[in-house]
């Protein structure tokens, strides 16, 4: 089988599936595990992605309030690789190219490819997500595999965290310029962790807020988790921002609970790495524990 993927996230769940010889097309973000950067790149971006925060979000404005994708698909290179299947998804169009884009792409083909679209908002959809892509490789039974664990391990990690008392409360820094809380699945990887997300709401999409709101959130925790940036490049940003002296008020900032994470990984993609971003949180949250001890979930 030839698979093109139009999604990091897809590409991660190919590759966990054993399937990575099988994958002929990738994004130019398609960067894990280190092999799939390799593979011929059919999306490119139409924004810059060295600009800041706030010139991004202007140029993504920009192209949406004209109707125009935020990436190009390469039709003549998706042609020439004559792939049985295309994953890709239609959560959020300044993730992945445009259904209408790959549409175009498409009628340059005969016969047209399977088509997987993927749309997950939970860690449920992730996992079916990953079903879903088992069933169209012919991998139905290492994904329940891989589905398990993963789903034990998540379960290993909201069982230690229910030893402690403490519930942090939790904001999550989806973008800083202008400001905005993450949705979908983290709030609700906060809240396995053993924690409160208190601004974002789970199973929806990301939302801009304000810094008064922010300051008024009274967090313990603040999380700096800008949408496809590691933990480098996210330090970076938060500290070269300014932000309202009220935040100086926040337990978060008291305590010096401002961590930069590595979103890019961990967080942003809805993947197999969101279990290990789980398991990041509840440490971030909760300090050292020892979970290998616990019992399987059931």
């Amino acid at each position: 089988m030839r698979i093109v993927s139009l999604l990091p996230s897809a590409t991660e769940i190919l590759y966990a599936l054993g399937l990575g010889d099988c994958v002929f097309g990738v994004t130019h973000e398609c960067d894990y595990p280190v092999e799939a950067a390799q593979k011929p790149a059919l999306i490119k971006p139409r924004v810059d992605p060295s600009a800041s925060p706030a010139e991004i979000d202007r140029q993504v404005s920009e192209l949406v309030s004209r109707g125009e994708s935020i990436y190009a698909v390469d039709a003549e290179l998706l042609a020439a690789l004559k792939p049985d299947l295309i994953v890709t998804q239609d959560l959020c169009h300044v993730c992945a190219a445009s259904s209408d884009d790959l549409a175009t792409a498409l009628s340059r083909f005969n016969v047209p490819p399977q088509v997987v679209t993927l749309t997950p908002h939970s860690l449920a959809d992730v996992w079916q997500n990953i079903a879903e892509v088992g069933d169209a490789t012919g991998a139905t039974q290492r994904a329940t595999t891989l589905i398990e664990g993963l789903k034990d391990r998540v379960w290993g990690t909201q069982a230690a965290v229910a030893r402690f008392e403490a519930c942090p409360r939790v904001v999550c820094l989806e973008w800083l310029d202008p400001l905005y809380v993450a949705g979908h699945w983290v709030p609700e990887m906060v809240a396995k962790a053993g924690g409160v997300d208190v601004l974002g709401k789970p199973f929806e999409p990301s939302f801009k807020v304000t810094a008064e709101e922010v300051a008024a959130s009274g967090a313990d925790v603040v999380l700096i988790m800008l949408c496809g940036y590691n933990s480098e490049k996210n330090a970076a940003e938060f500290a070269s921002s300014r932000f309202p002296d009220a935040w100086r008020n926040l337990a978060a900032a008291r305590e010096n609970r401002f961590y930069a994470v590595d979103a890019h990984s961990y967080f942003s993609r809805p993947g197999p790495r969101l279990a290990d971003g789980v398991e990041i949180l509840a440490h971030l949250l909760h300090g050292k524990f020892d979970s290998s001890d616990l019992p399987s979930r059931a």
